[in-house]
């Protein structure tokens, strides 16, 4: 909105030409979000708990989560309100890859507050019920993917995909494309809900993978940087870098309340929501396979799961201790800040490792 008001102006007045820069406004975008969590989060946070909206404890988890029992959860509104509002401040709309972003934050957002709101408000203790959670994730996608391959026409890139350390990327055609798009954002949204299981730990990971997806997402939009690098040129894509420096700023807001020990939980509202963008970027910038590499945290913990089930229902024994992964390692003695702080270390080697991969093909 503020480049449409402002831009013009300059004119008149050439300070207002800075408008025009995606770096100028990807900056402020992240400032903006990261200063609403700030102002927003301490009423809600009064809100909730007023209200007795609190989190609850599975018994069968680690003893040490009991005391966590009715911290506020459905933080993720504040996260909602932070990211949309400084989308809209500074994003320009006539770019619809903006337009696929927020879809995809409303959409799983309200995924997730449907998911909450029957837990918290309604009591009732399995939420939203599992297959339908699902169901409706799968048709989210599915439009998704269905405005990106059409928007896209006839470019000879509609549905290829860079490879991680190779130079030419590799094309599919349309309907397996299709489905490997729609598996990476539904996969990707319930890896970080996965993932958030401990106080910052998602939030902090997916903060470094937002970090990372903004330097990509203005690397994908300039034409000589692509060029250079030998990557797919996404153009007019630059306005996905204001777009992932809003969920960064907003992701690092939302942590000053969700650090050990939590105030505030973000819930599935949250959770579903950023792991959906997050899906949806990568799918946007064809670094799908990418989101392999920098998400390896939330990999992780969605694999510790898998090979726990599978191999329980194969051997009739665990694998971990507790799943996620997360819950293997407070089973075993760690505290939890060693662990939170571990997986963050990892996840930013993760991100070192997925910019060099822009270089080493």
């Amino acid at each position: 909105m503020l480049y449409y008001l402002l831009f013009p102006l300059a004119e008149v007045w050439s300070v207002f030409n800075v408008f025009r820069y995606i770096t100028f406004r990807s900056v402020y975008a992240a400032l903006t979000a990261f200063l609403l969590c700030l102002l927003l989060a301490p009423p809600i946070i009064r809100g909730l708990k007023s209200r007795g909206i609190g989190q609850n404890i599975r018994e069968d988890g680690p003893d040490r989560h009991l005391k966590k029992a009715g911290t506020p959860t459905m933080g993720g509104l504040i996260i909602l309100v932070a990211m949309l509002t400084s989308i809209g401040l500074w994003a320009r709309w006539e770019y619809y890859a903006v337009g696929v972003m927020t879809f995809a934050l409303l959409w799983f957002g309200l995924i997730g507050f449907w998911d909450d709101y029957l837990k918290m408000v309604k009591n009732q203790s399995q939420g939203l019920i599992a297959r339908n959670k699902l169901v409706a994730q799968i048709l989210g996608s599915a439009i998704i993917m269905g405005v990106i391959i059409y928007w896209a026409g006839d470019w000879e890139y509609a549905t290829c995909m860079n490879v991680p350390f190779v130079k030419q990327p590799i094309c599919l055609p349309p309907w397996l494309y299709f489905i490997i798009g729609m598996t990476v954002i539904v996969g990707a949204s319930n890896a970080v809900n996965l993932t958030d299981g401990l106080d910052g730990l998602a939030i902090g990971s997916l903060a470094l993978v937002a970090g990372t997806f903004v330097v990509m997402s203005y690397i994908v939009a300039n034409v000589k940087f692509a060029s250079y690098l030998k990557i797919i040129f996404i153009p007019g894509g630059g306005e996905m870098t204001v777009v992932c420096s809003a969920m960064a700023g907003a992701a690092l807001g939302f942590l000053w309340f969700n650090a050990h020990p939590a105030e505030i939980f973000m819930g599935d509202t949250g959770s579903l929501a950023l792991g959906g963008v997050l899906g949806t970027t990568a799918v946007l910038i064809k670094q799908e396979l990418l989101l392999l590499v920098v998400g390896g945290v939330f990999v992780a913990e969605v694999c510790s799961v898998i090979l726990q089930v599978v191999g329980f229902k194969l051997t009739g024994k665990r694998i971990f201790l507790m799943a996620p992964l997360h819950h293997h390692f407070e089973i075993k003695g760690w505290s939890e800040p060693k662990i939170i702080i571990r997986f963050w270390i990892v996840a930013i080697m993760l991100a070192v490792i997925t910019l060099s991969t822009l270089k080493l093909r």
